[in-house]
């Protein structure tokens, strides 16, 4: 079973939003770029196996400024810190005045869950030491999160999650399309629900979805509780993610007095492909507005 999940991983991941075969986001979507922001790459945060991490710095820094950790997405078996599109997210984020640190982790289904978690956790306690804020400047009590599809999945984990007493609480979070429950019952539909439970079954390490009492632990549908930080969530109505997996997250959220804002866009698009430029100002202020101070 595990070799026929590895097997539909490298046609099935090519529907999750993030990936690196994706391709260009169009002009008229994303527009290009200013070259403000300083890059600092391949930063080794003490990840296993070489995994690194990318800095972005505002190119006129205030001391002190806000961080966001940015993570990718690629149905937790691809993607890449340095692919086009996530360069564009760490410019965009960077010029806005974030200090943006975003890793790479290890990937499925040689690394399944809990590997991707723990490896980010590794980044943001190293992202609170104090050697990272003198070379950065960064305040690590201002922190974060950005995140799309298995990155959302991600960054949501990381902030429903438990807080460890060595790594940095995040103060607000947005996501887009993120599979936000893969339990027996979070599963993909139409043509591509097939492909991409295979894909959530390969991460979790799971042979069928009867038998994964793991999927619980990775779904952050299941980790929320009144003392989670912030939400901003983007869905599209007709994603192959099902938009009631958000609908049903901020219902969650809302009844645990948790602030959310929820953008549920009409559109099949996914990930970053649900950005343009109005969304991305609003994104940018609730950040602002949550993390500034």
């Amino acid at each position: 079973m595990r070799r026929a999940v590895a097997a539909l991983l490298t046609g099935a991941v090519l529907v999750l939003g993030g990936c690196a075969s994706e391709p260009p986001v169009s002009p008229t979507t994303a527009p290009m770029r200013s070259e403000q922001s300083r890059f600092v790459d391949d930063v080794d945060f003490g990840g296993p196996e070489g995994v690194r991490l990318d800095v972005c710095l505002p190119d006129d820094p205030a001391a002190g400024a806000p961080a966001i950790l940015s993570v990718h997405g690629g149905g937790w078996s691809g993607g890449d810190k340095a692919g086009d599109q996530w360069r564009d997210v760490c410019t965009w984020l960077a010029d806005e005045g974030f200090v943006v640190f975003q890793p790479n982790y290890r990937l499925a289904p040689a690394h399944p869950f809990p590997a991707a978690r723990d490896d980010l956790e590794t980044a943001l306690a190293w992202i609170g030491e104090d050697p990272q804020v003198e070379r950065f400047g960064h305040d690590p009590a201002r922190l974060g999160a950005f995140g799309d599809s298995a990155g959302g999945n991600l960054v949501a984990l990381l902030a429903t999650a438990e807080n460890r007493p060595d790594v940095p609480e995040i103060e607000a979070v947005v996501e887009l399309s993120a599979p936000l429950d893969l339990t027996r019952e979070g599963v993909g539909r139409g043509d591509l629900e097939a492909g991409f439970q295979w894909v959530q079954l390969a991460y979790l390490g799971c042979d069928s979805a009867d038998d994964c009492p793991v999927a619980r632990d990775a779904s952050p549908m299941h980790q929320v509780d009144p003392g989670d930080p912030p939400f901003f969530v983007v869905a599209g109505t007709d994603d192959f993610i099902p938009v009631e997996q958000a609908d049903d997250f901020v219902d969650e959220l809302e009844a645990e007095g948790v602030d959310v804002e929820y953008e549920r866009i009409e559109s099949a698009e996914h990930g970053l492909g649900l950005l343009d430029e109005g969304l991305e100002g609003r994104i940018a202020d609730w950040l602002h507005e949550r993390l500034t101070r």
